[in-house]
C-alpha cells in the first residue's frame, strides 16, 4: 500500500469512527426551559432613570415563535439567554430570577433596559408564573 492510499484509508476510518461516536453521544438541546407565556413590561431604564413601563408585552409561544411590538420571529433558550431573531435582526435577552426577562438595546437616547415579568391569568385572577 502506498503512502497516498494509507492516508486515504486512515481518513475514512477516522470519519467512520466520528460518525459512530456521534450516534452514542447524548443529544443536546439549547431549549431546556419552557419560558413560553406572556411577559408584561414592568420597568424601563433609560439614561440611568428607572420608570414604570407600559410597552406592549413580550409573548413567547410554545412553538418557538415570539411577538414584541409588531416584531415577530423565533426564539431559542440558550443557557441564561433568550435569543430572539427574524431574518434580519437578532437580540439577546437575559433570563433573570423571579420569572423576569431583561432586554437591553441601544435606542436614540442611549442604552435602554426593559424588564419583562411573566404573568399567568387563570380564572379571572392574575398571579406570577
Amino acid at each position: 500500500m502506498d503512502h497516498q492510499s494509507s492516508i486515504t484509508a486512515f481518513t475514512v476510518r477516522v470519519f467512520i469512527v466520528s460518525i459512530g461516536a456521534a450516534c452514542f453521544l447524548p443529544a443536546t438541546h439549547a431549549q431546556t426551559a419552557d419560558l413560553s407565556g406572556r411577559y408584561q413590561c414592568v420597568q424601563v431604564k433609560v439614561q440611568e432613570k428607572v420608570q414604570a413601563c407600559s410597552a406592549a408585552p413580550l409573548i413567547l409561544k410554545n412553538d418557538g415563535h415570539f411577538e414584541l411590538r409588531g416584531w415577530e420571529g423565533s426564539y431559542l433558550v440558550n443557557g441564561q439567554w433568550v435569543e430572539l431573531s427574524d431574518s434580519l435582526l437578532k437580540a439577546r435577552a437575559k433570563i433573570e430570577p423571579g420569572h423576569k426577562i431583561s432586554l437591553r438595546y441601544y435606542g436614540k437616547n442611549g442604552l435602554v433596559e426593559m424588564i419583562y415579568e411573566r404573568r399567568v391569568a387563570e380564572l379571572g385572577k392574575t398571579a406570577l408564573g
